[in-house]
């Protein structure tokens, strides 16, 4: 199976309120770096876009009238989670789990301003 260049074979794909928002988030907060991006008639309205965290790929836009918001629980491996929760919470995420400590690693759950839930993991390793 041939798959177009930067993506997998599994990737989410968020409709979302103010979609322009949470690319500026996921930047903050993950480093994401924006990879497509097409713009509806009114060249406002995010008709689809890309992102890429560490290699992998979010595809998102704004909702709409016909396509209603839906958003997802992501699970995402850092390199330092304590740093990547103060970021997500400077933000504006909510928590929804604190950090803690479990036999696979260091994690926490946030739930970002478009009602995305971020589990946040670093390994033990």
């Amino acid at each position: 199976m041939k798959l177009p260049n930067e993506h997998q074979a599994v990737m989410p794909y968020l409709m979302l309120n103010k979609a322009n928002e949470f690319y500026a988030f996921t930047r903050t907060v993950f480093n994401a770096e924006e990879t497509l991006r097409k713009l509806r008639d009114d060249e406002k309205t995010i008709m689809h876009s890309e992102i890429q965290i560490n290699g992998n790929t979010i595809m998102y836009c704004d909702a709409t009238d016909e396509w209603k918001p839906q958003t997802a629980n992501l699970f995402i491996y850092v390199e330092d989670a304590d740093i990547t929760f103060k970021k997500a919470q400077d933000a504006g995420a909510e928590i929804v789990m604190p950090l803690n400590n479990q036999d696979y690693g260091r994690t926490c759950g946030v739930k970002d301003p478009f009602g995305n839930t971020w589990w946040i993991t670093a390994t033990n390793e």
